[in-house]
């Protein structure tokens, strides 16, 4: 592994083989053993056009690891704990870390075990873009938040999930917020599992 200073963020770079794929991720101190997705008390607005910022903006904005992950396109490791919070959330809405956009539901979301939260389809298209990525050599689609272009992951065609869409929007849980529904709440506090 190798170090070295982006913006002023000391950040661990390595690699990750997945099947022909390979992708950088964050590591060391920008992932902390206990992170989870944060939970919000309540929706916050949309907001009103594009939110632009400049780098230095975003980095007071955001944690570390939203940073890294939607500014400067890394991917958190698969199968985190980041992931495993994912994996225990009940019904609700997830919304973009930078600038709290609703971007997918847990009516779209699904749980197979490939280490990112995973969703067939946008709840909120208008607020999900793609574009093509070809850095490692490899061609993929890239998912970003299409109202302050952070970075959130990649969307991949045909793999054999059972999806209604034959898609899997694989997301960096770091990208993301929830937001539980009432339901949710109601059955977090009653002590009553999903």
């Amino acid at each position: 592994m190798s170090s070295k200073m982006i913006f002023g963020i000391g950040m661990t770079a390595g690699v990750l083989a997945m099947g022909a794929v390979v992708m950088t991720y964050i590591g060391g101190p920008l992932l902390a053993e206990d992170a989870r997705i944060p939970v919000l008390e309540k929706a916050p607005e949309a907001p009103q056009g594009k939110v632009e910022k400049s780098q230095r903006e975003w980095h007071k904005l955001l944690t570390e690891q939203q940073f890294a992950i939607l500014r400067l396109s890394k991917t958190e490791p698969a199968g985190g704990t980041l992931y495993q919070d994912y994996l225990n959330h009940g019904p609700g809405y997830y919304y973009c870390a930078g600038c709290k956009t609703e971007l997918f539901s847990s009516n779209e979301r699904y749980l197979f075990d490939t280490g990112w939260p995973s969703f067939f389809a946008p709840s909120k298209e208008a607020n999900v873009g793609t574009r093509p990525d070809d850095k490692f050599g490899t061609i993929r689609t890239e998912v970003f938040c299409s109202i302050c272009g952070g970075h959130l992951g990649h969307v991949f065609q045909g793999e054999g999930y059972s999806t209604p869409t034959n898609l899997r929007y694989c997301i960096n849980g770091a990208a993301l917020l929830f937001f539980p529904t009432e339901d949710a709440r109601e059955s977090a506090s009653s002590g009553e599992s999903e």
